[in-house]
């Protein structure tokens, strides 16, 4: 993680030795320098932790629902797997609004020891005699109110980086968190999950404790210690720093010990047309994307008759690509933005997102298969969250059947919508997976310096729970349009959605701009 900010700290803050810059020992020694960026770096950490914890579960969380409550239906699955959002949604804009008046270390040691609680509660939802789920259900919600912290490392990063180095900064947040999600899931890929199909669905009891531990519990086990890890090293490394847009000290309510050199925050009016419409980019953004992750199982079933299994292991693969592709897009943004600005950037990422959408729309006269059983599990269902992914979390130890495959009558379309090819979906999937990771990441770095230098927790807070509740709605959107209307009329509606938020961010283009370029103390550098 160190050699992420290797470039960013060997600039100077604005680029040249000028007032903003780490050569002015005025303004920032040397000392003061490597504490900040240490700092930075355990919250790189705690992303990547964090994305690890969570994912890591993800791929057991099926099959563990049904063995410890047979009356868990996908229904319930889907709000298990809805409720980490929704925890998530309500607890950033709290943590948010803590961390602007109290060390940020405060919320921090909080919510991760709530998601360690919470993790251990999940590997004991076995105990109770009866309503297993239900303490399932709780676990995970838990788990997605610690994960309410984003916001907090959110705002702590932007407020300790000048505006020379936040899109650099932002950038290799949002690397780490990728980098724990690739590590975490995919049954057929991942690291972690092959260990832990080793330990076997018996596992051992530890019997002192109560503790079963097996390949469905070893994962939050792994998630706990994890966070314990990271509870320590906040507690000993991680210093409270804040600086201006020019990267001088501030004074703030944060801060542990008073700097002489330090300089009052300064004072001005937030752009609020700015801030909204920054959380609708950021809203239409993430929804976009988890539509399009829900929908790649469906729909490459429906589209090329793959079975269950072939679903799930290509989607796996599809998707920990898109991982890795995200990673290189988080690094390549940060030179980018630098040559042609962020908003620009920003314009270019929407655009490659339209123009994935509207390959994938469906042409000619080739039609899918048409699969006449009477299926359950195999098409895609309406209007749950769990029916929709839960071919993703079908154990693979399951005896398997010839089952029938092809686009399901049930789905009127099937008959007469043309079938979407493999290299349509192939070519959309490569330019969603670079759309998207540039939009994301401009979004809420733009987002950060629109708000300059003042406390951004509770703006973060609520930018977090756009996200989540974008999260949430995607897969609700994508279930119901395209199991009723098919694929033509759903990625029409995305790629309307896109060119309206696209439209958008020309209206408010020219007000995107930081804080401290709108108010006259900082000249921009870039269009």
């Amino acid at each position: 993680m160190a050699s992420l900010e290797t470039e960013a700290e060997q600039e100077p803050l604005l680029g040249c030795r000028t007032s903003g810059s780490r050569e002015w020992n005025v303004i920032e020694t040397e000392e003061h320098y490597k504490s900040r960026w240490r700092s930075i770096r355990i919250l790189y950490l705690t992303m990547f932790l964090s994305s690890v914890a969570f994912s890591i579960v993800i791929m057991s969380i099926w099959p563990y629902l049904q063995k410890i409550d047979p009356t868990a239906d996908a229904s319930f699955l889907g709000w298990v797997i809805a409720s980490f959002s929704i925890g998530q949604m309500v607890a950033s804009p709290m943590f948010g609004l803590w961390s602007n008046y109290r060390p940020r270390k405060e919320p921090l040691f909080v919510s991760i020891f709530i998601s360690v609680a919470a993790n251990c509660l999940y590997a004991y939802v076995h105990v109770p005699a009866s309503h297993n789920k239900y303490y399932m259900l709780v676990a995970r919600g838990l788990v997605g109110f610690g994960a309410g912290n984003v916001a907090v490392v959110r705002s702590y990063i932007a407020g300790a980086t000048s505006l020379q180095e936040r899109t650099s900064a932002m950038a290799n947040t949002s690397a780490c968190q990728a980098l724990g999600f690739i590590l975490g899931p995919g049954r057929y890929s991942a690291l972690f999950q092959t260990c832990f199909a080793l330990i076997g669905e018996k596992g051992v009891t530890w019997d002192a404790v109560d503790l079963q531990i097996n390949m469905y519990t070893a994962p939050v086990l792994l998630g706990a210690c994890l966070g314990v890890l990271n509870i320590i090293l906040i507690l000993t490394i991680l210093r409270e720093h804040r600086v201006d847009d020019s990267g001088r000290q501030c004074k703030s309510i944060n801060f542990e010990e008073a700097n002489t050199d330090e300089v009052q925050i300064p004072q001005g009016n937030i752009d609020q047309v700015a801030v909204v419409a920054t959380n609708i980019l950021f809203f239409v953004v993430l929804f976009i994307f988890a539509l399009f992750e829900t929908i790649v199982t469906p729909l490459t079933m429906d589209m090329y008759a793959w079975t269950r299994e072939q679903a799930v292991l290509y989607g796996g693969i599809i998707l920990a690509a898109l991982g890795i592709e995200a990673v290189l897009i988080f690094m390549g943004v940060k030179l980018l933005s630098k040559k042609i600005g962020e908003r620009a950037v920003l314009l270019g990422g929407l655009t490659i997102v339209w123009v994935g959408f509207f390959i994938l729309l469906p042409w000619g006269n080739q039609f899918p298969k048409i699969q006449w059983e009477d299926l359950h599990n195999n098409s895609i269902p309406s209007a749950t969250f769990g029916e929709i992914i839960i071919n993703f979390w079908k154990s693979s130890r399951e005896d398997h059947y010839e089952e029938p495959t092809g686009c399901p009558i049930e789905q009127a379309w099937c008959l007469y919508t043309p079938v979407i090819h493999l290299a349509q979906f192939l070519t959309s999937t490569l330019l969603v997976g670079i759309g998207y990771p540039a939009c994301n990441v401009m979004s809420y770095t733009l987002y950060s310096k629109i708000l300059g230098p003042k406390p951004q927790g509770v703006y973060m807070g609520w930018l977090t729970a756009s996200g989540s509740g974008a999260r949430i709605l995607g897969p609700v959107f994508i279930s119901q349009v395209y199991t009723y209307w098919g694929p033509r009329w759903a990625f029409s509606l995305v790629c309307g959605i896109v060119i309206l938020t696209i439209t958008l961010l020309g209206a408010v283009y020219k007000r995107l701009i930081a804080f401290s370029v709108r108010h006259g103390r900082i000249r921009e550098s870039a269009s």
